[in-house]
């Protein structure tokens, strides 16, 4: 028995364009279909991770990726960018305070992240298959350019970062999150994760240099690997750091 074969038009919006062909990007595209695949099927068909995906419109009707196409289907899809969060597919992460995993390959993008405050898993030797499994598990965000890493049917939550460069990705996430009112900087260990705690200056006496215990007297320790913090020089530079990405994050939103 011969396949089923439709054709749709499809058009994608917003910045969804940059996983397309130049030719394809801001336009309709006309498609030849086999059998009766599921508008994510489609969407991903074309490069489109289902975890970029905001609102699907087919028909002048709002529906889900789940969806059937049929033949001669008008679809719409766009971005998280622009779409309120009543109308938004799929699990969306609503926790004022998110949780993140990331790929092998953003480990800078991981000790930012933690001088913010956030909750990020990282380590430079998980599989993808680690990856997707701890994300779903742990209800975390998976951050990676990997896009055939977000197309894994256990990924609910997850973001293609745009940009090779660790201070614009930081930007990227704090925009696409809404994460400046959640930021809190030093609140955890860069290494592995953990709430600091507060600490006598007189406990780790053994284990300071000479010129830091003689000026610093405020010290905050990992509860987990025992490292040391204290608002020395390193803590000024990281400070400004959090100014400039504050900074930029407000004007990119403006």
């Amino acid at each position: 028995m011969p396949l089923q074969m439709s054709r749709i038009d499809i058009r994608f919006f917003d910045d969804l364009g940059i996983f397309l062909p130049h030719y394809q990007r801001m336009q309709w595209i006309q498609l030849d279909i086999n059998g009766t695949p599921s508008i994510k099927h489609i969407i991903e068909s074309l490069g489109i991770p289902h975890t970029e995906v905001g609102l699907v419109i087919v028909n002048n009707q709002t529906t889900n990726l789940d969806q059937i196409a049929q033949d001669c289907d008008r679809v719409l899809v766009f971005s998280h960018r622009h779409v309120g969060q009543s109308l938004r597919l799929g699990k969306q992460c609503l926790d004022p305070s998110p949780l993140f995993i990331l790929d092998n390959h953003l480990g800078k993008l991981a000790r930012y992240l933690r001088i913010l405050g956030f909750d990020v898993t990282y380590r430079n030797d998980y599989t993808d298959e680690q990856l997707a499994l701890l994300s779903n598990q742990q209800g975390r965000i998976l951050l990676t350019r990997d896009r055939h890493l977000l197309m894994r049917k256990i990924v609910q939550l997850g973001y293609c970062l745009r940009s090779l460069e660790p201070r614009i990705q930081i930007l990227e996430v704090l925009d696409r999150y809404h994460l400046r009112g959640q930021i809190q900087p030093f609140k955890r260990c860069l290494d592995c994760n953990y709430e600091l705690i507060s600490i006598d200056k007189e406990e780790i006496l053994p284990q300071l240099e000479p010129l830091t215990m003689k000026y610093y007297d405020e010290f905050h320790i990992c509860p987990n690997c025992n490292r040391i913090y204290w608002k020395g020089s390193h803590y000024e530079h990281m400070l400004r750091d959090v100014v400039d990405w504050l900074e930029e994050s407000n004007t990119s939103t403006r």
